[in-house]
């Protein structure tokens, strides 16, 4: 069905994207016949994400920076610049890859474009491998919020472009 996102078994190779990965989901949407690369799927999500989803990430910024750990990938390596405060990685139209490390943890968005012109659709992967005990547990903290942010930015990629 267009339009509904739906966590599904993440089907990525993790031990090459981030080996010891210790958590990954995915999450997926169909987008009909909708030409939108991995690109423009994780600018739509990334940038033009719902307001409360900023206001949360503001307010992790705000929570997290006594403890030393990044606000945004800035200044990490990104070969395809940032989209939004994720570096990007690596880049074909089918297959974006963002993220950073950290000292707690480090993570990678995965976001592919597939299917053929009539039945399209996007999934977005997200790897985290941590690091130490702040990392853990930041992870067993965050994982339900990042699930209904996920699902809410997978929304927006059936949104027009702005």
């Amino acid at each position: 069905m267009n339009g509904t996102v739906r966590e599904v078994a993440p089907e990525v190779d993790a031990n090459t994207l981030l080996s010891g990965a210790q958590f990954a989901d995915a999450f997926r949407v169909e987008i009909g016949a909708a030409q939108v690369n991995a690109r423009e799927a994780c600018t739509r999500m990334v940038l033009h994400g719902p307001r409360w989803v900023d206001a949360l990430l503001r307010l992790r910024n705000i929570l997290v920076r006594p403890f030393g750990l990044k606000t945004s990938g800035e200044g990490a390596p990104a070969p395809g610049g940032l989209i939004g405060l994720f570096p990007v990685l690596s880049e074909t139209p089918e297959r974006l890859v963002a993220g950073f490390d950290d000292s707690h943890l480090d993570f990678r968005i995965v976001v592919d474009a597939s299917g053929d012109a009539a039945g399209r659709q996007v999934t977005l992967t997200t790897l985290v491998r941590t690091h130490n005990r702040l990392g853990r547990t930041y992870l067993a903290f965050i994982t339900p919020f990042h699930k209904l942010v996920a699902r809410n930015m997978m929304a927006r990629i059936l949104e027009p472009a702005r």
